[in-house]
């Protein structure tokens, strides 16, 4: 192995992160800086610093990234409509980009000749923290237990948490794997790893079932300028502010459940559970608005982009010149996405029923069923004729 002086280790305080830093110290023989990124995870980062200073950091950093990742990264996810394989918003893969870009940015302050992650070898994490450490520090030394160490389950790691006395926040009872942030809860692993098995209702950290929700729907108006959300109910917010506050609003209700099985992008399929009700509330809105304001043709070449885009941040190339240019086209296309959407929210149901806006592309006078005197509907028959041609030209040569 190659001589590590100082390593900088992205540090959550789970099962993962707490064995690793011990693992390090004894595997390496090197200084271990630990750092956790606050997207928004909220009590699983009480005690975080003291946890890793016991296990043998020399220092913590605990960076508050909340605002920033609403701003330049949920919100993007939403101005593209960016949804992997029809269902998933992604609130892991949009988190990735940000917390890697900061874990390089912090080993340079501290001089640290290698960063650590603790995704495994079997999934999406890696590749997405990996590519954007290269894309940012080209020849930095990366470390991955999960492709180095002994272990080779989440029990061997418990197992080895007991042994020196680590203390961890799962069991082998309750072994999922969580991931939460501002846009999401996701849960896999243990039971999960059924696909025919119905998650139990104690799992969900933030959001009712919908069975659950109130008997009354509720009411959110959100308005958003060029295509970002700025406003919720006529009261403008900073961006953590209108994720914060739609969460608790959609999870009141049941919104923004999802049991998926998804395509990783290393080749395997995979079973997730999520909660990301604010994230699914301002999606319907945003589709909403785009209605009244996009052309039919624009609107119609972004929605081919969507899988794209999707793949992009799913797969971990955020910082790649592809991805440059897509967020370019966003901002062009979103230019004209500017108004308000009305949502009602009932147990567990997203459902638009209103939208305005001063740049809207709607006009009553044409697409009224009433009389009009802009529309002569006697040109529908040329349109038509025209549009018939090939269709009546191949069935002559087929007849």
């Amino acid at each position: 192995m190659k001589k590590v002086k100082k390593v900088v280790v992205a540090y959550s305080g789970g099962l993962d992160t707490s064995v690793i830093v011990k693992w390090l110290k004894d595997v390496y023989d090197c200084e271990v800086v630990a750092y956790a990124a606050d997207v928004g995870q909220e009590e699983e980062l009480v005690g975080l610093k003291e946890k890793a200073i016991k296990t043998g950091a020399s220092k913590v950093y605990i960076e508050d990234l909340r605002e920033e990742f609403a701003r330049d990264f949920i919100f993007f996810a939403i101005r593209s409509n960016a949804i992997y394989e029809g269902n998933y918003l992604m609130g892991t893969s949009i988190a990735r980009p940000l917390i890697a870009k900061r874990h390089i940015e912090i080993a340079r302050e501290e001089n640290a000749d290698a960063v650590c992650h603790g995704a495994t070898g079997k999934g999406n994490d890696q590749v997405r923290f990996e590519l954007t450490f290269y894309a940012m520090e080209p020849n930095i030394k990366i470390i991955a237990p999960w492709r180095e160490w002994e272990f080779t389950s989440r029990d061997d790691l418990i197992d080895y948490a007991k042994k020196h006395d680590i203390d961890v926040p799962v069991t082998k009872k309750k072994p999922y794997s969580m991931d939460r942030n501002l846009m999401h809860i996701s849960y896999e692993g243990g039971v999960l790893e059924d696909p025919w098995s119905e998650p139990n209702e104690d799992m969900f950290l933030t959001t009712v079932s919908p069975e659950a929700a109130p008997d009354k729907p509720t009411y959110v108006e959100i308005t958003f300028e060029k295509g970002v959300p700025v406003a919720i109910d006529g009261e403008r917010m900073s961006a953590f502010g209108i994720v914060d506050h739609l969460n608790k609003i959609g999870g009141k209700n049941g919104i923004g459940r999802v049991d998926i099985v998804e395509n990783r992008f290393v080749g395997m399929k995979s079973r997730g559970v999520y909660e990301t009700p604010g994230c699914t509330v301002l999606h319907a809105a945003h589709r909403a608005v785009e209605t009244l304001t996009l052309d039919r043709e624009v609107m119609h070449i972004r929605d081919g982009l969507i899988p794209k885009v999707a793949e992009l941040i799913y797969y971990g190339f955020w910082y790649s010149p592809e991805m440059k240019a897509m967020m370019a086209l966003t901002d062009e296309i979103q230019s004209v996405v500017n108004g308000t959407a009305r949502v009602k929210l009932y147990k567990g149901n997203c459902s638009v029923v209103g939208r305005k806006s001063d740049n809207s592309l709607y006009m009553k006078e044409f697409a009224t069923f009433d009389t009009d005197t802009v529309y002569d509907q006697k040109d529908a028959g040329g349109f038509i004729r025209c549009n018939a041609l090939r269709l009546r030209i191949r069935a002559m040569q087929e007849k």
